[in-house]
């Protein structure tokens, strides 16, 4: 499955590890993307979604469908 989160699209970064003697090799930092089931009490049942741990705070503040909407998303978009 893809390193992405589906509420804000966050993707591996790509990048260079540099040694003391100045090699280089690639690298990749990924996001903390975590699953979890979150209740949304507009349509009173759980979502299953895969998202960054930075969209799970914005979430758990704001709600799932206010973010949603501020996005231009739809819950069928990220289910």
């Amino acid at each position: 499955m893809a390193q992405r989160c589906s509420l804000t699209g966050k993707r591996p970064l790509v990048g260079n590890n540099v040694s003391h003697a100045h090699n280089k090799t690639k690298r990749r930092q990924m996001p903390n993307i975590q699953s979890k089931r979150i209740y949304v009490p507009e349509l009173s049942r759980w979502v299953r979604v895969r998202l960054s741990a930075r969209a799970l705070r914005t979430v758990t503040k704001v709600g799932l469908i206010p973010f949603l909407s501020r996005n231009g998303l739809k819950l069928k978009d990220v289910c």
